[in-house]
């Protein structure tokens, strides 16, 4: 058999020396080792005083948008759901009743829209399928809960406050990938 290569390598069995058959080399450089990352600079940050610094592409907690007007972007079409790998997104559509056209953009609207953030793996696939922007992932972080059901984000927790609209233009930078 031919190797791809054309490189072989020869391994050789020698015996082992004293020394190496006691392990005590291989034991005191481990300990030299520890004991120089004891008197190392710490990388911890005090969390509540001093806050980390994420990089610009960081994916973090989604957003569902509203428009200028106010109204959800988000029209049900299903797509996010669909390219979701984790398969952590459900939702459920419904036709915008006579009167609700300051809630919602379209004739057609995400009654329910649930996020798994146990499942989510922060890929971005969601924010990149769906064409009308409705959905983003923005730098915050998701905060820690003991129960399980208070990870699946609704739509009460996922769409923008009115007040608290999120300019994610300045955030987003084209980036390319090697």
């Amino acid at each position: 058999m031919q190797s791809l290569t054309n490189r072989s390598v020869v391994v050789r069995k020698r015996e082992m020396s004293f020394m190496e058959k006691l392990y005590l080399p291989a034991i005191l450089g481990g300990m030299a080792l520890t004991i120089k990352h004891l008197f190392k600079k710490k990388v911890t940050n005090k969390y509540p005083e001093v806050k980390r610094i994420f990089a610009p592409i960081y994916r973090g907690v989604h957003v569902l948008k509203r428009d200028e007007q106010g109204r959800e972007n988000c029209t049900a079409c299903g797509l996010c759901a669909v390219s979701c790998p984790a398969e952590a997104i459900t939702m459920v559509a419904a036709e915008r009743k006579q009167g609700e056209e300051n809630l919602y953009r379209e004739e057609k609207y995400a009654a329910t829209y649930e996020i798994n953030m146990l499942r989510c793996i922060f890929c971005g696939l969601c924010e990149e399928a769906c064409p009308k922007d409705a959905i983003y992932l923005t730098d915050r972080l998701i905060e820690s809960k003991y129960d399980r059901k208070k990870f699946i984000y609704g739509k009460e927790l996922l769409v923008e406050k009115i007040d608290e609209r999120i300019d994610i233009s300045k955030r987003k930078k084209n980036y390319t990938m090697a």
